[in-house]
């Protein structure tokens, strides 16, 4: 073992460091402020994090609970009312929250690559539409009076009867950056999302204040690499959605640092981000469903076996909440609550050591106080 400019411990093999999949788990963790507790706002934590999805509207309530010091329901949910974060579909044209600001930027970078995504699901039922006249109209729709996307696919179809109303819905969300509005994205709030667009939710139509500017592809890479990093190229497209980033990486490649995988595989990475040890001690942790530290590598390794990965991915696209032991998924978590008892179910894929058991049933205490708050008792019960 040796170690590199900053002190971090890499194998030396010639002139090639490589970091192994302990040194990239710990990376990752620290990176995702899962190593040790943040005290930063949640608005900054949302940045920082380059967004989370959030096709439900709880997980990233546990999502920064895990990450977070002293975090509470209300630290999100004043930023969702106050319209300091909002949520759209983004990274591979999955629904994400992210700040007011990474809002029209990231769609920006992302637009070519969400026009393709709505061809290969769409294209057929939208060959041969002037998909610019269905936005324009999807936008006039929906800035008029948020609407759900059954509701917008019903007014669009009656433009366009002989077409797909859903098919016609998901391309005004795939062109216009469509904003889920509140009560949707509220702790505990239930029914169908309505949408109105991200402008005219934010202000920023033309007769408000100026739009960001378009954030540049490499801003976006070099913001990955500060949440996710050190990744390779194909991590980065895996987790965007986009194709054809070897070039922007390579614009970048001067001011990056370059390692290498077990593997072999190249891995570029910010010069000045941690990379602890590979024997740092990593807390039990515990991660909501659909966190994006599982979704947003080609090589899920540094944190999830294959094996596992079969467990927590299931065939209808869910993600599982899992939880972490010695920073690596190895179990499955849920929360079940009847007449006033809420109990943390825990699922471990393998054996556990008594200190290991100790620590999650400690954590996973602290977990229902804070997503069952009101329930008149508490247990955790390993099965």
């Amino acid at each position: 073992m040796s170690g590199n400019e900053e002190g971090n411990p890499v194998v030396v093999t010639g002139d090639m460091k490589v970091l192994d999949r302990r040194a990239l788990n710990r990376s990752l963790l620290a990176r995702q402020l899962l190593l040790e507790r943040s005290a930063m706002p949640a608005a900054r934590a949302v940045a920082h994090l380059v967004g989370m999805q959030a096709q439900a509207p709880n997980p990233p309530y546990i999502g920064l609970w895990t990450r977070l010091t002293g975090f509470r329901v209300e630290d999100l949910a004043s930023l969702v009312r106050n319209r300091e974060v909002v949520r759209l579909v983004l990274m591979r044209g999955t629904i994400h929250l992210v700040t007011a600001e990474d809002c029209v930027a990231l769609r920006s970078v992302l637009r070519d690559a969400l026009r393709q995504g709505l061809k290969g699901t769409f294209g057929r039922k939208l060959e041969g539409l002037d998909l610019e006249k269905v936005a324009e109209l999807g936008r006039e729709l929906v800035e008029r009076e948020p609407l759900t996307l059954g509701g917008l696919g019903t007014l669009l179809a009656e433009r366009w009867p002989d077409r797909d109303p859903f098919a016609l819905a998901n391309a005004v969300r795939n062109l216009v950056p469509l904003v889920q509005v509140p009560p949707r994205g509220l702790w505990g709030e239930s029914g169908q999302a309505v949408h109105t667009s991200a402008e005219a939710w934010l202000g920023r139509t033309a007769a408000g204040p100026a739009a960001p500017e378009p954030m540049a592809a490499e801003l976006m890479v070099e913001r990955y690499l500060a949440a996710f990093g050190p990744a390779t190229v194909k991590d980065m497209q895996v987790w965007s959605g986009m194709t054809r980033l070897a070039g922007v990486v390579n614009r970048l490649r001067p001011r990056l640092a370059v390692f290498r995988d077990e593997n072999g595989r190249e891995l570029l990475d910010l010069p000045d981000a941690p990379r602890p040890a590979g024997d740092t001690p990593a807390a039990v942790r515990f991660l909501p469903e659909f966190d994006n530290i599982l979704l947003s590598h080609a090589d899920r390794a540094r944190i999830l076996t294959e094996e596992h990965r079969k467990a927590v991915f299931t065939r209808n696209g869910l993600i599982r909440s899992t939880f972490l032991v010695d920073g690596f998924v190895a179990g499955l978590w849920r929360v079940e609550q009847t007449r006033g008892v809420a109990v943390l179910v825990l699922e471990p894929f393998g054996a556990l050591g008594a200190g290991d058991r100790a620590a999650l049933a400690e954590e996973g205490g602290r977990l229902l106080a804070f997503a069952a708050d009101s329930a008149a008792s508490h247990e955790v019960r390993f099965v």
